[in-house]
């Protein structure tokens, strides 16, 4: 890997989102249970990727393209496994020009299907054995826990929330049917909409 690539992640990504109603109040629970704020709020830019004929999406696959803060990073994720948590292969790195990948991308005939933005604030525990991040995004706020399946339902529950409450949709998924039952057409989920 050149000096601009860093590996971030690889191998096998198992997470959940839940709802958050109040972000002040969930912020002092994380605080309580011992999570530090890891990365202070940054927004991001995501842009998901297909091919016409979308054969990415038809054998569950996502190609993203995302920017955060400085960072500009290209996700592989493949289909997802069913279970009590979503779980799929992810590959992850670092890019040193968003705009040359997606340039690239364009040349071997992948488009933009979906664009999405969110407010991410990243939260750690010494101890913990997974991540937990805060997104704010233009249909609401989410928690994501990421991690052993045993350490997101313990921890789960330490923050007040039941097995009942996992979500394991995607934003685009949850985008769309927020619009479904607003009565909107969906387009891209962006502050600006």
């Amino acid at each position: 890997m050149g000096q601009s690539e860093q590996m971030i992640s690889g191998a096998v990504e198992t997470e959940v989102k839940l709802p958050v109603r109040d972000i002040g109040e969930i912020t002092l629970r994380l605080r309580k249970a011992g999570y530090l704020i890891s990365q202070p709020r940054e927004f991001e830019s995501n842009s998901l990727y297909d091919l016409p004929d979308r054969q990415l999406r038809k054998t569950g696959m996502i190609l993203r393209l995302r920017q955060s803060g400085e960072r500009a990073v290209i996700t592989w994720k493949g289909p997802a496994k069913a279970g009590p948590h979503k779980t799929r292969p992810e590959l992850e790195t670092t890019v040193g020009s968003l705009a040359t990948v997606s340039d690239i991308l364009a040349r071997l005939g992948y488009g933009v299907v979906f664009r999405y933005e969110k407010f991410r604030t990243e939260f750690r525990q010494r101890e913990a054995s997974g991540s937990i991040v805060l997104d704010e995004t233009p249909i609401g706020a989410f928690l994501e826990l990421e991690g052993p399946g045993d350490w997101i339902d313990s921890t789960a529950v330490e923050l007040g929330f039941s097995s009942d409450s996992y979500i394991l949709d995607s934003y685009a998924s949850l985008y769309t049917k927020d619009c479904g039952e607003k009565g909107r057409q969906p387009k891209h989920m962006l502050f600006s909409s």
